[in-house]
């Protein structure tokens, strides 16, 4: 799938995020610890060179989570990247200014394991709470560049949901 023009020239960081849903479908989200404000969001991260997109959303839900590869099983894979830009204001500033937002590969996982495996004090934190959530309440807790993402997403893995 081809990127979208931005305006600014600068291409999309490629990413994955994972809808973790538990036994109750409920998602796990979780509070950054760079942004003071209440926003809550899903695990996502970068793909490294020469990585999958399937091999990345492991590795990042360990790295964010403490959830082993294990403890979860990859019931969806999006049929499509989906894509967020990123605020004027940020553009040029975040990831050493050499993106304009990111083009996302989605998983929906299955949570296998207790609660108590999850594991937010990593070796590099990126959160400070966690809590599981009703997937219609994530586009109005994330930051609101996101939310047609996270609309997206939602649509995406309703089947599942």
């Amino acid at each position: 799938m081809n990127d979208p023009q931005h305006p600014s020239g600068l291409p999309y960081r490629p990413c994955v995020g994972i809808m973790l849903l538990n036994a109750d479908n409920q998602v796990f989200t979780a509070k950054r610890i760079d942004n003071p404000a209440d926003y809550w969001q899903m695990p996502q991260g970068g793909i490294d060179e020469g990585e999958d997109a399937r091999t990345a959303a492991l590795r990042e839900l360990e790295e964010e989570t403490g959830i082993a590869p294990t403890s979860v099983e990859i019931m969806a894979e999006s049929a499509g990247v989906l894509h967020y830009n990123l605020p004027d204001e940020l553009v040029g500033k975040m990831w050493k200014g050499r993106y304009c937002g990111q083009r996302q590969t989605w998983f929906a996982m299955r949570f296998l394991g207790s609660d108590e495996e999850i594991d937010i004090a990593t070796a590099h934190p990126e959160f400070s709470h966690w809590r599981w959530a009703e997937p219609a309440t994530l586009p109005h807790k994330i930051v609101p560049f996101k939310t047609d993402l996270y609309r997206a997403v939602l649509q995406e893995f309703s089947g599942l949901l």
